[in-house]
C-alpha cells in the first residue's frame, strides 16, 4: 500500500449494539473496495476483523480490530468494535485513535441497549458521528421507524442524507439526498450501484428529504443561511462543504442506509466517509501534557515524529503487537523512538498497516495514520513514543474497574507454573481484566465485566497457551468487629527451669467508625510497662485480631488502649508481652459484643424502563437498598447498595429478567453488620469448616 498524506486518511470507528452488523458492514466495504476477493460472512466465522478463535466460535466481536484499505484516493482505517456491554470498554479505548464514528443501527431493532452508551463514547471524544441504518433487507425493517427512534434519543440534529429505495426483501437502492440521484444494486453483488434518476414514486419523499437536509445545513452557518433565504436552496458544493463543517462540529449527525448482507449502499457509505467525514487534521484536539503542563494538541504533520499506542494484542507467533496512531511527523520503517514512560529506546522494525490479523508492511506512515509493529520491548497500551525529550505526551483512556470476580486455580502443577505468564499476556491486551490475590481469603481472583468475559479468558488460556484452570465463586471476605466496650487483663506467666515468662497488661477495647480499621493508644504512666515491651502488646493484639474471634475472620474497626500492667525484671520479655496482648484481646472480645461485618457493593444497573420495577423488587429481595434513580431516553439507571454475598449470581439473573437488555457495574463500597439470621448461618458454617480442618 502506498504512503498517504494526512489529508487523505479517514480513521473511522464502527460502533453500535451487538449484532447490528458492524463486522458485516466492514466486510462488505472491504469487498466493494477490492481489498478482499469475496464478501466474508460472520456466520462462516472467517471475516477479516473477527479473526480471533473465540470470536469465530461465538460469532460475536470480543476485541476491536482494524483494517486499512484504499477507496479511490483515500485510505480508510476501519475500526470494527465490540457491541455487547461486557466488551464495550475495548470499544471505548480505541476511539481515542478515531477521527469519526459510524453508529450502526439494526433496521428492525433501531436504538438498542448499547446504542446510547457508545453514542456517549463518541460524544466524550468529540467525534464527528454519522448513523448507518443497516439490515434494511430484513423482514419488518423500517428506515422511517428507526429514524423516528433516533430523533427521540438524539434529537432533530440526526438528518437523513440517504433514503432507501424499496423495503425489506425488495430493498435494492439508495437515494442520495445531497446530489438527488438514485443508485440501484444487485442483491449480493459487488456493492457498486448503478446511478440513475430518482423514480417518480420516490420523488416527493426525496424532495422533502433534500429540503430538510439543506435547511438544517444552512441553519448553523450565517453565509449559507443568507444564500438559502435568497435562493431557497444551496448548490451541491455548498451542501457538501456545509455538511463537512456541521459534522465536524457535531451540529448534524447524517443518517445513511445500507444492507451489509446484500452489499447494498456500501459504495455510497465509503464515498460519504471520504467526502464528508474529517481527516486527522480536522479532528478536535486531544488532551495531553507537555513538560508537566496540561494542553490540548492536534495531529501535527510537520513536527518531529511521535506516536500513541492505543491497543496491544498478544499474538502466539508474532508476540506483542502494538497498534499506534502517528501523532506528529512521519514514522519510517526501522525508526528508533523513546518510550516516555519507561525511558526505553524502541526500534520500530517492520511497521505495517493492520488488516485484521494480517500486518501489511509499509515503508512510512504519516501523521494521523494508524499502524502496527511487533515485539516492542517495554511499550504498553497508553504509551507515547517520541524522538526527543519534552515531547507531547497524550493522555490514556481510563478504563472502569471490572464488575465481577471469580476465584481461579490451576488444574495441575504444570498449569500452575505457566498460569501467571499466560495471564500477563492476556491482561496486556485486555485492560478491563484484573488478576490479584485477596489478602484475606488467600484466593487468586480474576475480575472481568461479566461471566462470559471471564469464561473467554479461560478458553483463551487453554487454546493459546495450553493452560487449564477452574473457576468458582469467590469466598466472601467477611470481617468481624465490636459493638461494645470492655476493659480486661491479659496475663501470661510461665515458670520453667531457669528464666520464666511474665507479661501483664490491661487493655480497653472499643468500636471505631466503619473504615477506620485499627487504633492503638499507649496510655501507660509511671513505667508500669517498660517502653520496649509496649509494641509487643500491640503486635499480640493484631495477630489475635487477624485470626478472628466469632468465625475466624479478621477483626477491624476497633480501638485498643493500653492503660496499665506490670512486669518482672528477669522474666519479662517481648514474647511474654505479645502473648499477654493476645490473651487480653481474646478476653475483651468475649465482653465487647462481637459482630460480623459483610462487604456492601455499590451497584449501578442500566435497564429499559419496563424492567425497572422488577429489578428494584429484586434488589429488595437481596437485602439491597435503593440509593437513586435516573431516567434518560428509554433507559433507567438504578443505583443500589447490596451485600456482596447476594450478588454472586446476579449477572445470570439480570440477563434472565431483562432478556439480556440490561447491564450492571459493581464495586466495593463499605462494610456493614450482617443481620442475625444470616450471621448465625455464616458462623455455623465457619465452625464446621474449622472442625473439619482440625480433624484432617
Amino acid at each position: 500500500m502506498r504512503v498517504f498524506d494526512s489529508s487523505d486518511i479517514r480513521n473511522v470507528a464502527l460502533i453500535g449494539h451487538g449484532h447490528c452488523g458492524k463486522t458485516s458492514l466492514t466486510s462488505a466495504m472491504l469487498f466493494t473496495a477490492g481489498a478482499t476477493d469475496r464478501h466474508f460472512k460472520v456466520d462462516e466465522g472467517n471475516t477479516i476483523t473477527d479473526f480471533d478463535e473465540e470470536e469465530a466460535a461465538r460469532k460475536l466481536t470480543i476485541s476491536s480490530a482494524l483494517a486499512g484499505f484504499q477507496w479511490q484516493k483515500t485510505k480508510i482505517n476501519a475500526m470494527d468494535t465490540p457491541g455487547y456491554n461486557m466488551f464495550l470498554n475495548d470499544a471505548r479505548s480505541v476511539l481515542i485513535a478515531a477521527d469519526a464514528s459510524l453508529v450502526v443501527l439494526d433496521g428492525v431493532a433501531g436504538i438498542e441497549v448499547s446504542t446510547e452508551k457508545v453514542w456517549s463514547f463518541a460524544k466524550e471524544f468529540e467525534l464527528a458521528s454519522a448513523i448507518v441504518v443497516n439490515k434494511l433487507d430484513r423482514e419488518r425493517a423500517s428506515f422511517d421507524r428507526v429514524v423516528e427512534s433516533v430523533h427521540e434519543a438524539f434529537g432533530r440534529a440526526a438528518v437523513p442524507v440517504h433514503l432507501p429505495f424499496g423495503s425489506e426483501k425488495n430493498f435494492s437502492g439508495v437515494i442520495d439526498l445531497i446530489r438527488m440521484r438514485c443508485y440501484s444494486y444487485q442483491a449480493g453483488g459487488n456493492g457498486k450501484g448503478s446511478e440513475g434518476e430518482i423514480p417518480a414514486s420516490e420523488q416527493e419523499a426525496a424532495t422533502q428529504g433534500h429540503e430538510a437536509l439543506v435547511e438544517m445545513i444552512a441553519e448553523g452557518n450565517d453565509e449559507l443561511m443568507e444564500e438559502f433565504f435568497a435562493t431557497g436552496t444551496l448548490p451541491v458544493e455548498h451542501i457538501v462543504s456545509g455538511l463537512q463543517q456541521a459534522a465536524r462540529e457535531r451540529r448534524i449527525f447524517p443518517v445513511l442506509c445500507a444492507s451489509a448482507a446484500q452489499n447494498v449502499g456500501t459504495d455510497l457509505l465509503m464515498n460519504f466517509i471520504a467526502e464528508i467525514l474529517p481527516s486527522p487534521l480536522q479532528r478536535s484536539p486531544l488532551e495531553a501534557t507537555q513538560n508537566g503542563n496540561e494542553i490540548k494538541r492536534e495531529v501535527m504533520p510537520n513536527e518531529a515524529p511521535s506516536m500513541f499506542v492505543f491497543k496491544t494484542a498478544a499474538d502466539p507467533f508474532a508476540g506483542r503487537v502494538s497498534y499506534f496512531k502517528v501523532m506528529s511527523g512521519a514514522i519510517k520503517d526501522d525508526a528508533h523512538l523513546t518510550n516516555v514512560r519507561s525511558n526505553c529506546n524502541e526500534r520500530l522494525a517492520h511497521i505495517a498497516t493492520p488488516f485484521g490479523k494480517a500486518l501489511q508492511p509499509v515503508t512510512e506512515l504519516r501523521a494521523g495514520d494508524i499502524g502496527a509493529v511487533a515485539k516492542l520491548k517495554e511499550t504498553l497500551t497508553g504509551d507515547t513514543l517520541c524522538e526527543k525529550t519534552g515531547c507531547v505526551v497524550f493522555r490514556d483512556v481510563e478504563i472502569p474497574e471490572p464488575s465481577i470476580a471469580y476465584a481461579i486455580s490451576a488444574k495441575t502443577r504444570n498449569d500452575e507454573d505457566r498460569l501467571s505468564t499466560a495471564l500477563a499476556k492476556i491482561l496486556e491486551e485486555d485492560r478491563s481484566l484484573r488478576f490479584y490475590r485477596d489478602p484475606q481469603t488467600k484466593e487468586f481472583l480474576l475480575a472481568g465485566n461479566g461471566q462470559q468475559h471471564v469464561e473467554i479468558v479461560v478458553s483463551r488460556l487453554k487454546r493459546r497457551y495450553g493452560v487449564e484452570v477452574e473457576l468458582k465463586a469467590p469466598k466472601i471476605p467477611y470481617r468481624e468487629t465490636v459493638r461494645g466496650t470492655a476493659s480486661v487483663q491479659g496475663r501470661h506467666k510461665k515458670q520453667t527451669g531457669g528464666h520464666g515468662q511474665f507479661g501483664d497488661c490491661w487493655i480497653r477495647i472499643e468500636p471505631l467508625a466503619r473504615g477506620e480499621k485499627f487504633q492503638f493508644v499507649n496510655d501507660i504512666f509511671g513505667g508500669a510497662i517498660p517502653k520496649q515491651y509496649i509494641p509487643a502488646v500491640e503486635k499480640g493484639v493484631l495477630e489475635a485480631a487477624e485470626q478472628g474471634f466469632v468465625a475466624g475472620y479478621p477483626v477491624t474497626d476497633f480501638k485498643v488502649t493500653l492503660y496499665d500492667g506490670s512486669y518482672h525484671d528477669v522474666d519479662s520479655s517481648e514474647m511474654a508481652f505479645k502473648l499477654a496482648g493476645r490473651k487480653a484481646f481474646r478476653s475483651a472480645m468475649q465482653q465487647a459484643k462481637p459482630a460480623l461485618l459483610e462487604p456492601i457493593m455499590k451497584v449501578e444497573v442500566e435497564t429499559p424502563t419496563e424492567f425497572a420495577g422488577d429489578l428494584m423488587s429484586d434488589f429488595n429481595s437481596r437485602r439491597g437498598r435503593i440509593s437513586g434513580m435516573d431516567i434518560k431516553g428509554g433507559m433507567q439507571t438504578i443505583r443500589a447498595q447490596v451485600p456482596m454475598s447476594e450478588m454472586l449470581s446476579y449477572q445470570n439473573d439480570l440477563i434472565s429478567k431483562t432478556q439480556g437488555r440490561a447491564s450492571f457495574h459493581m464495586e466495593f463500597d463499605h462494610y456493614d453488620y450482617v443481620p442475625a439470621p444470616q450471621a448465625e448461618k455464616i458462623i455455623s458454617a465457619a465452625k464446621t469448616h474449622m472442625h473439619v480442618e482440625e480433624e484432617e
